[in-house]
């Protein structure tokens, strides 16, 4: 029988998140064990698509106690990302134990049980940042074949090689859909976006400046003037898609990230596509049979390929059994510090309500996950 190791803090993941809260507590002097299902560093960084690039600059997109070096350009692409993780573990001499998959957390006394494919581990501190991305979500539409050769969730998209000479739909505009649209028109596939809702965009940059510099300055000023200020200049920028078949938000975006945790789209060329006819806007869909689609407005076409860009879970809940009081009703935790049974649990990498993008919550979260223990 194994021998159940001990240890006071433990994380889960080496993705962005993961590498963070190791790194804060190495500032701090604190050891750890920090544990990773795949075999390398920022592991669902290498299975995006080819042409993903952060939609935050530069300048605020680091992990806490090294910068990016002004070497990397202003957006860094996903081989930027890549390698600055990788940069970012040697800093921090950062050891993953790699190939070990988290089976079950629960509670013994007051520490936790971590039941792994390599043993056991009780700890007294655990931080999850297994990530807010972790587990595809298909739309729950009747005779959907996950399987279908021809309909891929949009983690499996990489470049347009294979859909050349495809009448193409991607379902869904939030930023990876409406990013893989863009890939996909600017390589000549014929592309359908299919959209439910109304869809909130804002220009990437604006008159060469990046938006989230705009952003930033406009904060300084009183809330209800540079909110206005913001959404006013959004607005011009992106105009009226309506006869493209596109309803738009006129609303802020800051309001809508802080209620419902959803960025806008951030363009980077994608409504141009639109408005010249080269990405086609379709209608909710309502029904399917293998790949043609009924859409909420009774038509029918038949596609060569379906991407689905319908997000993503985190399944917390596949971790910590009774997890549902540290949950809001997206079913990520509410807050970066766990309450009641769960006051020694940290989460770190799942604030998506907050500006600056993901990189930049874990940024703040993990240096107060590193204090606080």
């Amino acid at each position: 029988m194994n021998e159940i190791r001990k240890e006071n803090i433990s994380i889960i993941g080496a993705g962005p998140a993961g590498l963070a809260v190791a790194g804060a507590l190495t500032h701090l002097g604190k050891d750890y064990s920090i544990y990773e299902k795949e075999l390398r560093v920022a592991p669902m960084w290498e299975k995006h698509y080819d042409r993903l690039c952060l939609h935050t600059v530069r300048d605020y997109s680091n992990l806490p106690y090294f910068p990016i070096p002004k070497k990397y350009p202003t957006y860094l692409t996903k081989n930027d990302v890549l390698d600055y993780m990788e940069c970012y573990r040697s800093r921090f001499n950062i050891n993953p134990h790699f190939g070990t998959e988290i089976i079950k957390i629960n509670k013994k006394d007051s520490s936790w049980l971590i039941k792994t494919n390599k043993g056991e581990v009780l700890s007294k501190n655990v931080v999850l940042c297994s990530g807010i991305n972790r587990v595809p979500k298909y739309p729950n539409w009747e005779n959907l074949e996950r399987d279908h050769p021809d309909i891929i969730h949009s983690r499996e998209y990489k470049n347009p090689l294979k859909f050349q000479n495809m009448k193409t739909l991607v379902v869904g505009m939030g930023n990876t859909g409406a990013e893989i649209a863009l890939d996909l028109a600017n390589h000549n596939v014929d592309i359908d976006l299919s959209v439910r809702s109304i869809v909130n965009i804002a220009p990437r940059d604006l008159f060469g400046r990046p938006s989230q510099k705009s952003a930033k300055l406009l904060d300084k000023l009183p809330f209800e003037w540079g909110d206005k200020i913001g959404t006013f200049v959004k607005n011009k920028a992106i105009g009226d898609l309506s006869k493209y078949g596109l309803e738009t938000s006129k609303s802020s975006v800051v309001k809508q990230l802080k209620e419902t945790g959803k960025t806008a789209v951030l363009d980077l060329g994608t409504v141009k596509k639109i408005k010249q006819g080269k990405i086609k806007i379709k209608k909710g869909i309502k029904s399917i049979d293998g790949t043609t689609v009924k859409f909420l407005d009774n038509s029918t076409k038949k596609y060569g390929k379906l991407i689905l860009a319908t997000g993503y879970l985190s399944n917390i809940h596949d971790f910590f059994t009774n997890i549902n009081s540290q949950l809001n009703k997206d079913q990520v935790p509410k807050s970066w510090k766990g309450t009641g049974e769960f006051s020694n649990v940290y989460f770190c990498g799942f604030d998506n309500y907050k500006l600056g993008g993901i990189l930049g919550t874990i940024y703040t979260d993990s240096i107060k996950i590193a204090k606080e223990i």
